[in-house]
């Protein structure tokens, strides 16, 4: 009988002791069904990559890091680029871009427009191998601007004013205090044109497209997949699927593997897309949109 007291006092310390600790053992065994793969998953090495564009383009580094990992890797054999962007900050739309350009030299590089691919998020695909466009995606939007707030008067009838000590003629160009005198907008238009004319130069040499004709798939004209091709915005319509298949021919695989991305890295990626818009609106600069 005392066998039997000991081993009941046992199991029920060991359901007391799960209860007490269910949501924890929950989440180990959730994290180890994301990271043990399953069948032989695990046990062959992909030989062709997709790269995931999400969101507005605020900082470009997990992205090129991610091409320049697919360029260095000898297994991999062609990349597929997706893109669901409507733009964000120049400087990291470009390394974007030319990262992609480095990487084309070495490997065939697809693009593929998921959803918006639009002004920087355009600019991050031109030097790809080719660009497949979503029927229902919306292309273009090839200009620059950059916004700002006039709070002058609600800062009146607060009561608030803000109190400048500067040098330089430009300096607070830009600012939210006040409106912006003529001569702060001509040096703001001196800038947002040179970065026009960067963007579409590069699009002109990239997408082999006539600079001079530039006001036809450039001017930040919006397209739909079809007048976004007919304009020579893009190569070809299709779905993923189609995109991915063009990638295997390009690399010429027979066994094509592919690499799966992690759910919670997809939930991570969206979560930071999600707040890279939050803090944009707050924080507004000249953008590609």
């Amino acid at each position: 009988m005392e066998i039997l007291q000991k081993i009941g006092s046992t199991l029920a310390s060991g359901l007391r002791l799960i209860q007490a600790n269910f949501k924890a053992t929950l989440l180990v065994l959730f994290v180890l069904w994301l990271v043990l793969p399953s069948d032989d998953e695990g046990l062959r090495s992909n030989n062709l990559e997709k790269i995931t564009l999400i969101g507005p383009i605020l900082d470009a580094t997990s992205i090129v890091e991610q091409i320049n990992e697919a360029r260095e890797n000898k297994k991999i054999k062609g990349v597929l680029f997706s893109i669901d962007s409507p733009g964000g900050a120049v400087a990291p739309s470009v390394e974007i871009a030319y990262a992609i350009k480095r990487l084309r030299e070495t490997k065939p590089t697809v693009v593929y427009a998921a959803g918006i691919m639009a002004s920087g998020g355009y600019y991050s695909a031109i030097w790809g191998s080719e660009i497949i466009a979503n029927p229902g995606s919306m292309i273009g939007s090839i200009g620059v601007i950059m916004e700002g707030a006039d709070i002058s008067e609600l800062m009146q009838k607060v009561g608030v004013k803000t109190q400048v000590v500067h040098a330089g003629t430009y300096k607070q160009v830009g600012t939210f205090d006040r409106p912006w005198s003529n001569v702060e907008r001509a040096e703001l238009d001196k800038v947002i044109n040179g970065t026009y004319d960067l963007f579409v130069h590069d699009v002109s040499r990239a997408r082999k497209l006539d600079f001079n004709k530039s006001s036809e798939y450039a001017d930040a004209h919006i397209f739909t997949a079809n007048q976004a091709k007919a304009v020579g915005l893009v190569d070809k319509i299709g779905v993923e699927f189609d995109a991915k298949k063009r990638v295997e021919i390009l690399a010429k695989i027979k066994d094509p593997v592919w690499n799966k991305e992690a759910p919670m890295d997809k939930f991570f990626k969206r979560f930071a897309a999600e707040g890279a818009t939050l803090a944009h609106m707050y924080f507004p600069a000249i953008t590609l949109k």
